[in-house]
C-alpha cells in the first residue's frame, strides 16, 4: 500500500480570507516502509505573511519572494499524490487549503485526486479520549523525537507524522524493519498441546469489579459519551 504524509505551511487560518499555502512536505512509505522518495516545495503565496504564521514557521515574504507560485507546481504534486492513501494531521485544514488552491486552477477537489484521505488527529481522539493530541503531544506520548523541531516545517512535520503514525498502528519503535530471515524461508514452530496445561481461572473481586466500572465510566465522559462498549451494551 503506497501512503504519502502530508504537511502545509500557509500565510494564515483561512483559506476562505485570502490565506495561501506557502510550503508542501510530502513523505512517501509503500508496505509500512519509508521510499525516500519524497516531494518538498515553497511557495510564493503571491500575498504577505500574517505576523502570526511567521512565528510558527519562520518562512518571511522575502525568502518566498523568488519561490514558484503554486500554479507552477500543481501538476507535479498531483501527478505525485495520485492513487496513493495521504495520511495528514488535521486533514480538514491541509485540504481546505489545497481544495481553495485547486479552485483556482479550475482542477477537481483534492479528494477526487487521491487514492484516499486518513486523519491522525481522528485516529488519535479515538485512542486518547480527553488528552493533548497535536503532534508534539503526540510525538511526546509516543516517544518520538521532535527535539528538532523549534519551528513548523512541512516536510519535518511530515517525517514526524510518518513516525508517530507506525506508532499509533501497531506500536513498532521505528519505520525501519531489520531482518535476518531469508526471503521465503519458512519458521518452524514448535506444537504445543495446551490440553495438558490445567489453567486457573481468577475471578476479580468485588472491590476491583467496582474499580473497572469506574474507570470505563471516566472513558466514557472524556470521550463524551461515544466509547463503542456503551453502544454494545445498549
Amino acid at each position: 500500500m503506497r501512503q504519502i504524509f502530508l504537511d502545509t505551511e500557509t500565510t494564515g487560518l483561512s483559506p476562505e480570507s485570502g490565506d495561501r499555502v506557502i510550503e508542501i512536505g510530502c513523505i512517501e512509505m509503500v508496505g509500512r516502509r519509508l521510499t525516500g522518495n519524497n516531494k518538498h516545495f515553497y511557495l510564493n503565496p503571491e500575498r504577505k505573511n500574517s505576523e502570526d504564521a511567521v512565528r510558527v514557521h519562520g518562512l518571511t515574504d522575502e525568502f518566498l519572494a523568488d519561490k514558484p507560485v503554486f500554479a507552477a507546481v500543481a501538476e507535479e504534486l498531483m501527478e505525485f499524490l495520485s492513487g496513493a492513501e495521504i495520511v495528514i494531521h488535521n486533514a480538514a485544514f491541509d485540504v481546505g487549503f489545497l481544495n481553495a488552491e485547486l479552485r483556482r486552477l479550475g482542477r477537481p477537489p483534492f479528494a477526487e485526486c487521491v487514492g484516499g484521505i486518513s486523519d491522525t488527529l481522528a485516529l488519535a481522539r479515538d485512542m486518547f479520549p480527553g488528552k493533548s493530541n497535536s503532534l508534539d503531544a503526540l510525538c511526546k506520548r509516543l516517544e518520538v523525537d521532535n527535539s528538532n523541531r523549534t519551528l513548523h516545517g512541512a516536510l519535518l512535520d511530515a517525517g514526524l507524522l510518518a513516525e508517530v503514525y507506525i506508532r499509533l498502528t501497531r506500536g513498532q519503535d521505528s519505520l525501519v524493519i531489520d531482518t535476518h530471515e531469508t526471503p521465503g524461508q519458512m519458521i518452524q514452530v514448535e506444537q504445543i498441546d495446551l490440553s495438558a496445561f490445567d489453567l486457573p481461572i481468577i475471578v476479580a473481586t468485588g472491590d476491583e469489579l467496582l474499580a473497572h466500572e469506574a474507570l470505563l465510566a471516566e472513558l466514557d465522559k472524556a470521550s463524551g459519551g461515544k466509547t463503542q462498549w456503551r453502544k454494545l451494551m445498549a
